[in-house]
């Protein structure tokens, strides 16, 4: 089974006045697992639609392989769908609801014996062979998923489309379906198109990511690109906690031995001055916007020694603290703006019996490198 190249130039969709897409274009690399993420309403599901079949552009194109797939109607794309509510027929058996799709397929010279061994492979990889004789009623949410991924598999697509797959699932098992689906994309090695909502799925098995909001890519790439370096301040608060400021250029230094990389001194009125290394041009005066994930902040009850002079240090003091086990959530009240609160996340050391030991009203300081914070666009 070889997956397809997937590339969407310029694809615009209205419905009346609704722009559900404003000139789409993305790049989709065979065999890669790539997903859609953005909140409802962004266009992601319209998108993938378009490449379904199901929805016809306004304007754009849609190549598998240099191949301009818009004229073929849905079953004749290299592509197949699995749907949020598995689409199984009630009345046949998990056998031949995988084995549908070849029964049905006109032309496929395959003998009964052929398309039984074929439909056993999939069921095998679904790891569903015990559950063959079953009805769709007689399965769990998860089961069912499956056989929707082994039938949409059978007919072996260059493309599987995946639209929000998992969401009817539990936590527990939408993650334990979710490595499953990661595992089963590695062994098959075809494109996977993955339409989620979900931040931690799409960081959590995607090669990349595109990152949508009211019918526009905002940005594209690696889950660590995406997490670590957001474009813009809707990516920086929509992938995972963040804190957020509006901030103002008050100084800016090109850092020696860098070609690209600049020391700014941002003016935070919730804060005060801050430092951030950055490699976009900027200059003084211009409104910018800030963010420092809670991770990157270290919590203490001591002053933090040193002496140099990229680290942001402030005093504050403990408003919330929530334990969760492996980590401890801190909303921190700062002692610029008793308003304004920075969140912190402190991970608990492997094998040890550490806890919160910070606790609620303790007086406390927080600080961060000038390398973990970022600016992400210009001020709103």
């Amino acid at each position: 089974m070889i997956g397809s190249d997937v590339v969407i130039e310029g694809v615009s969709k209205f419905f009346g006045d609704f722009w559900a897409l404003n000139k789409v274009s993305l790049a989709i690399k065979k065999g890669e697992f790539f997903s859609l993420l953005g909140p409802s309403g962004c266009g992601k599901t319209t998108l993938l639609r378009i490449i379904a079949g199901f929805e016809f552009p306004d304007s754009g194109t849609v190549r598998f392989d240099d191949f301009n797939i818009l004229p073929l109607p849905p079953n004749m794309r290299q592509a197949n769908t699995v749907f949020q509510n598995y689409a199984l027929f009630p009345h046949l058996s998990v056998f031949e609801n995988v084995a549908f799709p070849l029964r049905l397929k006109r032309g496929l010279k395959k003998s009964k014996t052929q398309i039984d061994s074929q439909v056993k492979d999939y069921l095998h990889l679904v790891q569903l062979e015990a559950h063959a004789h079953k009805k769709p009623n007689q399965l769990s949410g998860g089961q069912k998923q499956r056989v929707a991924i082994a039938r949409a598999l059978i007919n072996e697509p260059g493309v599987l489309l995946l639209d929000e797959p998992l969401s009817a699932l539990d936590a527990k098992l939408r993650q334990h379906m979710l490595i499953e689906l990661d595992q089963i994309h590695d062994k098959i090695g075809i494109t996977f198109i993955y339409v989620t909502h979900d931040q931690q799925e799409a960081l959590s098995v995607s090669d990349h990511i595109a990152v949508m909001d009211q019918g526009n890519v905002l940005q594209v790439g690696t889950p660590h690109e995406i997490y670590e370096s957001p474009a813009t301040d809707f990516v920086a608060r929509f992938i995972g906690e963040t804190n957020l400021y509006n901030a103002t250029v008050a100084k800016v230094e090109k850092l020696p031995k860098e070609e690209t990389e600049y020391m700014a001194d941002l003016d935070i009125p919730e804060l005060g001055r801050i430092k951030v290394t950055t490699v976009d041009e900027i200059t003084s005066g211009q409104k910018v916007c800030f963010t420092v994930r809670p991770e990157k902040v270290v919590i203490s009850k001591e002053r933090p020694a040193t002496t140099r002079g990229d680290i942001n240090t402030f005093q504050g003091t403990v408003d919330e603290p929530i334990y969760s086990g492996f980590q401890t959530k801190f909303y921190v009240k700062v002692s610029k703006d008793a308003q304004t609160v920075i969140r912190v996340i402190k991970q608990h050391a492997q094998y040890s019996d550490e806890g919160p030991d910070i606790k609620w009203k303790d007086n406390v300081y927080l600080s961060w490198s000038a390398n973990d914070g970022y600016i992400v666009g210009a001020a709103p």
